[in-house]
């Protein structure tokens, strides 16, 4: 089993996390080092700086909600396609699409990039 195979076997659990907004849990998916990009948020480096900001955007929403739709890898590269739904603090929900493209080192997620625009999700 490639490393690959291995990380697109544990996505609905990355996704478990996220939407349990168990920092820890998802953090557990990345190299201490890893580098994590959120939209066009800046990039944040290492566990401490992402848990900060993935704090952050949790304590902003009441909930996710995760679907893929496709998951494709080579090399050490793994893309996933799908759509998150989100439920905001005054239980109103939105769905956007995303895509996500992992970059691995062995088991473990070293460069975490989300293509996805939330603008819509705090336009007042």
């Amino acid at each position: 089993m490639t490393s690959v195979d291995a990380v697109s076997g544990r996505l609905d659990g990355l996704f478990a996390s996220i939407d349990a907004k168990d920092t820890d849990g998802f953090l557990a998916f990345l190299t201490e080092d890893a580098s994590f990009r959120f939209g066009s948020a800046p990039e944040l480096t290492g566990h401490g700086a992402i848990r900060d900001g993935v704090d952050v955007f949790f304590a902003s929403i009441a909930g996710s909600t995760h679907r893929l739709n496709n998951v494709l890898g080579n090399n050490g590269t793994l893309v996933c396609e799908g759509e998150v739904t989100y439920r905001r603090h005054d239980d109103t929900e939105l769905t956007v699409p995303f895509t996500n493209v992992f970059e691995l080192n062995g088991e473990l997620i070293s460069h975490y990039k989300i293509y996805i625009d939330i603008a819509p999700l705090y336009a007042i």
